[in-house]
């Protein structure tokens, strides 16, 4: 490590002595990550052992052979060292460093054995999530590493090795049936073999949905097909327009209890709507594709005009990604550039390249355009919702993610606890804009209850603040179900429609004292007349490895007055477990490459690796731009910067990765909790 530590002060020295120079790009040098050691050993019962570490980001490594051997070996990045061993088990130490002598470190076990493998345990299978890849593992006793054998035409060399134990994988070109082979191999001449018969499959259909749409108001939709909004009527999936001679077809495929439209041998497929539609005032055409074998789609809109002066197309062609899903947007300017009229569209039309040679899935087809609702300034990720949440009187109300996907598939819902307090507490909804009630007086909310028999009572308030609220109007309904939604239903028929209704009251069991427990904790859902409250964020949340991120009540709104954020918690699990936010739309570099975040940290020193990614699923992914960033303050609020100067904006970046202190492993603790809010491009 002395030897790291010279090169850097012999380099700062000399560029100080020449000319001052910005070195701050040292603090962006990240600790090594993903640190391993692969073993080769001889069969020649010399013991000779090639040792060959790998990490990323790492440019020097020490090897400790873990016998009587005391010097370390030193090596570059990319080198490996020999190392004869006598019999027995040895545990190898390798330490990675990083530019500025950051220091990541593993222990692995490593065994010598003179006597052939005996055992042998190998474990195939495909992957459920990459298509024509299989994972292999091999056990046994005796053994140091394994080779594998892939059985394709031509290959005669091993096209993976792994350490005994340990599970490698192998992407093959084709699926099928293969003669494959693992050999393991320990310090002895002989070696052990097996074989098998394998056959690889492909994956032909998704096994993810298409990504959550955001929420969109009524008039900047106009939806064809999916689940997200309503759909115009007498729409007709399949008209199809003569191709099933070319062997092309159609069915409703059902990912559970999710349905899409399956365009099988896609030659041209088409839509027809039950009456045209004026998609003059839209901005885009968004489309969902799933494909394996599909390399681009031609979408086309079709306008009929009903003065029967013939039909007008004009097509839009998109390159598809495999094995995973394309969110396609495509500019309505981008048809009316071509000189199409949109303002009686009856059909889109959808042409498979190569031609009939592949099968498409494709979801949530509609019209759009950008929010008319103001945003107020609204940044693009700042975990608030469209609304505000409060609660009075001992009662809590939080989102959370759902518990219970069986009979409601929304990711995040509305929790309600009824503590101590007083026999009225509750919780309130405020909305930006009144609720309209001149079109529909008839509520609708899904309830998760603990017990049937418990009474929901929904109260609209104008937005006089309590205690001198001047209107209010209330209905209670009643829970018939325990342990599941169900939708209850509130008639608020003859409410004064002149007022402006801003707050919306709920009370369960009003005029009974709760105490917090289960029984009295209740998640609500898609409170629906106009507008729909159904809680969801615009961005999917996920997590890795051992993180977990959600969003909950802003814990310090003294230098941050958001009432929520999104909390980050580091487990036990890997060094570089961490959380994963997805755009619906890909997030755009050309106005702008730097990021600010604001962040709440429980101490001064933490780094927080903020990372870009393509939406091809992971491990796959094809392009990443990361940065880090460390915080100066411990339990206050403060905003942190990522300069992404130079990334490549050609790219469609959808997917936003957060990992605290890469490297070093978490224990969901308080010191591995941060917050996040305010994720702004500058």
């Amino acid at each position: 490590m002395k030897k790291i530590y010279n090169i850097l002060i012999i380099l700062v020295i000399f560029v100080a002595c020449t000319e001052e120079r910005d070195l701050s790009f040292i603090d962006s040098i990240e600790m090594p990550t993903n640190l391993a050691a692969a073993y080769n050993i001889t069969q020649d019962n010399t013991g000779l052992v090639t040792i060959s570490p790998t990490a990323e980001g790492a440019s020097k490594f020490f090897v400790y052979f873990g016998d009587n051997t005391t010097e370390a070996a030193e090596l570059s990045a990319g080198e490996s060292v020999d190392h004869i061993y006598e019999e027995g088990i040895y545990n190898i130490v390798v330490q990675a460093f990083n530019l500025k002598g950051d220091e990541a470190e593993i222990t692995q076990e490593l065994q010598v054995s003179f006597k052939s493998p005996e055992n042998l345990v190998a474990t195939i299978a495909n992957s459920e999530s990459v298509s024509k890849q299989v994972e292999v593992t091999a056990d046994a006793d005796y053994a140091t590493m394994y080779e594998f054998y892939s059985g394709e035409t031509g290959v005669d060399q091993p096209v993976a090795t792994g350490n005994i134990g340990e599970t490698i994988t192998y992407q093959y070109e084709e699926a099928g049936v293969y003669t494959v082979e693992i050999v393991a191999k320990g310090a002895a001449i002989e070696t052990t073999n097996y074989t098998e018969d394998f056959e690889v499959t492909s994956i032909e259909q998704p096994i993810n949905s298409a990504p959550t749409q955001p929420n969109r108001i009524d008039t900047d939709v106009i939806s064809i097909y999916g689940s997200s909004y309503t759909n115009v009527a007498g729409t007709d999936t399949f008209p199809d327009w003569g191709q099933a001679g070319q062997g092309s077809g159609w069915t409703e495929f059902d990912l559970d209890g999710d349905t899409m439209l399956q365009y099988i041998n896609l030659s041209y497929q088409g839509i027809q709507f039950g009456a045209t539609q004026d998609v003059s005032g839209m901005e885009f055409l968004h489309l969902d594709v799933w494909t394996t074998s599909v390399e681009q789609i031609e979408t086309s809109i079709i306008n009929i005009p009903a003065d029967g002066s013939g039909a007008t197309e004009a097509p839009v062609t998109t390159d598809l990604t495999p094995n995973g899903w394309t969110s396609i947007n495509i500019p309505i300017s981008e048809y009316t550039d071509q000189g199409l009229t949109v303002d009686e569209i009856l059909q889109l039309k959808f042409v498979g390249i190569p031609w009939a040679a592949g099968t498409v899935f494709i979801d949530n087809i509609y019209f759009y355009k950008e929010s008319t609702t103001p945003t107020d300034g609204i940044t693009p990720v700042d975990f608030e919702t469209e609304y505000s949440l409060s609660s009075f009187d001992g009662g809590d109300i939080s989102v959370v993610a759902n518990p219970d996907t069986n009979g409601n598939t929304s990711s995040m819902v509305a929790q309600m606890v009824k503590g101590s307090g007083q026999t009225w507490a509750g919780s309130k909804i405020t909305v930006p804009t009144p609720f309209d009630f001149s079109t529909n007086a008839v509520i609708t909310a899904k309830v998760w209850s603990p017990r049937a028999g418990l009474n929901l009572l929904l109260k609209f308030e104008d937005d006089v603040p309590w205690p001198d609220v001047s209107a209010t109007a209330e209905i209670t309904a009643t829970t018939t179900v325990a342990n599941q939604w169900e939708t209850l239903t509130f008639d608020f028929t003859g409410v004064d429609i002149s007022v402006n209704w801003y707050n919306l009251v709920l009370i369960m069991d009003n005029g009974t004292g709760g105490d917090g427990s289960s029984d009295y904790t209740i998640y609500v859902d898609d409170i629906s007349s106009n507008p729909l409250l159904d809680f969801e964020p615009e961005f999917t949340l996920s997590s890795f490895d051992g993180g977990d991120i959600s969003v909950v009540a802003n814990p310090d709104t003294n230098g941050n007055t958001s009432s929520m954020a999104a909390q980050m918690v580091k487990g036990s699990g890997q060094t570089w477990a961490g959380s994963k936010i997805t755009f619906p739309t890909i997030f755009d570099f050309s106005s702008g490459t730097t990021i600010t975040v604001k962040v709440w940290s429980p101490r001064a020193g933490l780094n927080l690796l903020l990372k870009f990614e393509d939406d091809v699923p992971w491990p796959d992914v094809s392009a990443t731009a990361e940065i880090t960033a460390t915080t100066t303050v411990a339990n206050q609020w403060e905003t942190l910067t990522f300069d992404f100067a130079g990334v490549d904006t050609s790219i469609d970046w959808y997917n936003l990765v957060l990992i605290m202190d890469n490297g070093t492993g978490g224990d969901g603790s308080s010191d591995y909790t941060i917050y996040i809010d305010d994720i702004n491009q500058n």
